[in-house]
């Protein structure tokens, strides 16, 4: 399977995910500069985090133009398969590819730590290979806290297009298990079509026991799949 990951100004997480891609997943990888307008050669397209654009305005909302974005929202019509990690995820809000927003974390403090996340569907394309219904990987953002209006929430409860909430390390989906204040503890969503999702959490930086867990493979794992 072919990925692409995108550069943007301001990207740090691209090497992490290029490197969990080739070297431990051992597919093939090209990075993406943020003015390509060809997108033909990929599979899948994953959006990294990072601060693009250094965050002005607010969260992906600069990014949100680069040319390349009018490539990938082409792509998604068209059917690929696309992932935004952290500020990718704020990033494919601000085009109308997922619904809602991430704003500032609850406690307006920068969080930065692992998580335990509850798959609450594993019947997609980003989760079918999840051999473990509770993973753990690193969270690191400061505006995380997904929020959608009552109908927009109810409808993703409804479609089962919340894949992933913060919970304990058993599987409790409680307040205290959540980082930044997100409605209803969301942590990952995907469109209604089913080949974009959005995740705060990182799963390229939990690809290999040596990063304290390897649960992030799962997910890639499944998009290959």
């Amino acid at each position: 399977m072919r990925f692409g990951v995108v550069v943007f100004p301001g990207s740090n997480c691209e090497h992490d995910c290029y490197y969990a891609l080739k070297y431990v997943v051992r597919q093939p990888v090209r990075f993406i500069w943020h003015k390509e307008r060809d997108l033909s050669g990929f599979d899948a397209v994953i959006l990294p985090g990072g601060f693009s654009y250094g965050d002005y305005l607010r969260t992906g909302a600069i990014a949100r133009f680069s040319p390349v974005m009018d490539e990938v929202i082409k792509f998604v019509r068209s059917g690929g398969i696309v992932v935004g990690i952290c500020n990718g995820f704020q990033i494919l809000c601000e085009a109308g590819l997922l619904p809602g927003a991430l704003v500032r974390n609850a406690q307006v403090r920068f969080a930065a730590k692992p998580v335990y996340l509850k798959v609450e569907n594993a019947d997609t394309p980003f989760t079918r290979s999840c051999t473990d219904m509770v993973l753990k990987m690193p969270v690191a953002h400061g505006d995380g806290n997904y929020y959608a209006d009552a109908e927009t929430l109810q409808q993703l409860r409804e479609q089962r297009r919340i894949l992933f909430r913060y919970c304990s390390s058993i599987g409790e989906v409680t307040p205290a298990a959540n980082p930044n204040g997100a409605l209803d503890n969301v942590a990952g969503i995907m469109n209604e079509a089913g080949n974009v999702m959005g995740l705060m959490p990182h799963p390229e930086r939990a690809c290999e026991s040596a990063l304290a867990s390897s649960s992030g493979l799962q997910i890639f794992k499944s998009i290959v799949s």
